[in-house]
């Protein structure tokens, strides 16, 4: 078993009243090594100026943490087949709809990944269509969530 922690750090204005909810959500997260995200709700849910465009927010940082979880599952797995990966990029995107039950949520993730391979051996689409498929299965945040979690395979890049 491993934990993980955050901090998460909120602190009124002096000049915000609070209670007539018109107050910065802008806040940070504070990770254990060292690093500080400025963090925000979405724009979509709280308006500007009470939200912080700038900033990460949580429904961004949900899918930014699915999408990164699939592609360090997916290096790994190529990485043991002995392909050589020189890129990866995703342009992930995440649903925020109500659900069935009738509550906001985000309802789908769609990972976009854009490989771009190197040297003499290249995956096969099948290879890669396993690979991903394998990534999926491993990926833990993904297994962790119950929002539906597609991979639309990008056309890999040729290398310069």
């Amino acid at each position: 078993m491993s934990e993980y922690n955050a901090i998460v750090r909120w602190q009124r204005q002096l000049t915000e009243t609070f209670i007539d909810s018109q107050y910065s959500r802008g806040h940070h997260w504070h990770f254990d090594g060292g690093v500080t995200v400025p963090a925000s709700s979405s724009p979509h849910i709280v308006p500007l100026p009470y939200s912080v465009d700038a900033n990460v927010d949580p429904e961004e940082a949900f899918v930014a943490a699915l999408s990164s979880c699939h592609m360090l599952v997916f290096l790994g797995i190529v990485a043991k087949r002995r392909f050589v990966v020189e890129h990866y990029e995703d342009n992930a995107v995440g649903v925020l709809e109500k659900d069935d039950a009738g509550r906001l949520a985000m309802t789908q993730v769609t990972l976009r990944p854009a490989v771009t391979f190197s040297g003499e051996r290249r995956p096969t689409p099948e290879q890669l269509e396993t690979m991903h498929h394998q990534a999926h299965r491993g990926c833990f945040i993904a297994n962790s969530v119950k929002t539906a979690v597609v991979t639309e395979i990008v056309e890999p890049r040729e290398t310069p």
